[in-house]
């Protein structure tokens, strides 16, 4: 786990990125920690990711909480839209609103989470995403909205 140097994302296109983290090439983002995805795949405006709750995600009235379903979603929502982005354009999330369907626990086993961008624009883009269980029923669901900016050049130190 590790962060991606600003100048090496800038210069691949965001689908390009978002593989090289899938694939290893790149070291996934600590936050990834937490979730610990596992059969990632990224297409130009799609990620999907699997994930299995476990008691670790815990909150105290016995159930997984809010903010497992919430990581899930804001990273594949925000990794759609990435995959959407040009070489040297960057994005943060701006809002995002999440839906509750179903309650997780650690006997949900895997659940699968898919981002999809909406609208991508030069300074805005939309997505939304959904997590689901084994069987295909719907567990939460979410929608967000990104700025869209251009990366900071960088150049060598002392030049």
């Amino acid at each position: 786990y590790g962060v991606t140097p600003l100048e090496v994302m800038a210069s691949m296109a965001g689908v390009d990125f978002v593989r090289a983290i899938f694939d290893g090439r790149l070291p996934a983002p600590p936050i990834m920690q937490t979730i610990e995805p596992f059969d990632s795949t990224a297409e130009p405006g799609v990620v999907v990711f699997h994930s299995i709750p476990g008691f670790r995600h815990y909150n105290p009235i016995g159930s997984v909480h809010g903010g497992y379903a919430a990581t899930l979603l804001d990273s594949a929502m925000g990794l759609a839209v990435h995959t959407a982005l040009p070489a040297g354009t960057g994005y943060t999330t701006l809002e995002f609103k999440v839906s509750f369907i179903k309650g997780m626990t650690r006997d949900t086993g895997p659940v699968r989470t898919e981002g999809r961008t909406l609208s991508v624009g030069r300074r805005a883009a939309t997505a939304e995403a959904r997590i689901t269980d084994s069987k295909g029923r719907l567990l939460a669901h979410a929608t967000t909205t990104c700025l869209v900016f251009e990366l900071p050049a960088t150049s060598p130190v002392g030049s």
